[in-house]
């Protein structure tokens, strides 16, 4: 039947919407502002993740071998550390080439190294890359139990210290959400009741000539998608120009500090404004429409 299109539950869901001016924008308004919510804190967890891998601090163990083992054992034991789990990678730095970095290093200060030509202090060294922050502990103690490792460097209580920041901003993110996701489902759920309100003998009247649940009730669903897919667009919107803005005040003061573009995670940002916008709009009309609309 051509009522059955979707333009006309489309354009009844404008008419709702218009309807309940007030309304309509406190939803918009509350949606938008836990998704602008939601999204920072995502970005900001997003950019610390980078600049954790740029600077090293949370996948890297550097291991020194004992100076009486020869070019085989050393061999040996880098065998055996590229068998345990948890690795991504395992580089074999020689004594050779450590003191040719340092001495590359302190150019300006040749005669440091005049005391140690020809008997290299340094040691044979493994720097190993690992995957899994949570399972680093163990692989420490696994390092520890090859013999021929002299000493182990890591930064685990560093790398704990940030996981727990991170974590910490992860549930108040996590919060947020939940109190503005029901919060924008109530306004919705508030907004939906006065459209069904204010339509109320003409819900009657298709009743009586046998209009289905479904007939009646999509133009609210609709409205509520509406509803979900303005907030989106808004919020990001204002996500871009913030983004923006952060990153333009950044760059002069602290470019040490790595930030990613926009243009990096505008697609997938914009996907999940738009999923969970028309997702709450959905969930809000749909609980209004079965409280309000029973037979």
């Amino acid at each position: 039947m051509k009522q059955y299109r979707a333009s006309y539950f489309l354009g009844q869901g404008i008419k709702g919407l218009w309807r309940n001016g007030v309304m309509s924008v406190a939803s918009i308004t509350v949606l938008m502002s836990c998704l602008v919510v939601m999204g920072s804190f995502a970005l900001l967890i997003l950019n610390i993740d980078v600049n954790l891998e740029k600077l090293g601090l949370m996948n890297e163990i550097v291991v020194f071998i004992d100076e009486t083992k020869d070019d085989l054992a050393v061999e040996e034991i880098g065998a055996k550390i590229r068998a345990l789990d948890n690795i991504e990678s395992v580089e074999f730095i020689s004594k050779e080439q450590a003191l040719e970095e340092e001495q590359a290093r302190f150019a300006d200060y040749p005669d440091l190294y005049n005391l140690v030509e020809g008997d290299n202090p340094l040691r044979d060294s493994f720097v190993i890359t690992y995957q899994d922050n949570s399972k680093a502990s163990t692989l420490v103690y696994q390092l520890g139990q090859i013999d021929g490792i002299a000493k182990i460097n890591h930064r685990q209580d560093l790398a704990a210290s940030i996981e727990r920041v991170k974590s910490g901003i992860s549930l108040v993110l996590v919060w947020f959400m939940a109190i503005l996701f029901v919060v924008s489902i109530f306004v919705i759920i508030n907004t939906i009741k006065l459209a069904v309100h204010a339509r109320r003998q003409e819900i009657t009247v298709m009743r009586y000539v046998g209009a289905t649940n479904w007939f009646v009730i999509l133009p609210f669903i609709f409205e509520g998608i509406i509803i979900g897919v303005l907030a989106s667009g808004l919020a990001y919107l204002i996500e871009w120009y913030m983004y923006r803005y952060v990153i333009s005040m950044m760059t002069g003061s602290f470019s040490f500090v790595t930030i990613l573009a926009f243009e990096e995670i505008a697609l997938p940002l914009g996907l999940a404004f738009l999923g969970i916008g028309i997702v709450t709009g959905i969930i809000g009309s749909t609980i209004s429409t079965n409280r309000y609309l029973k037979a």
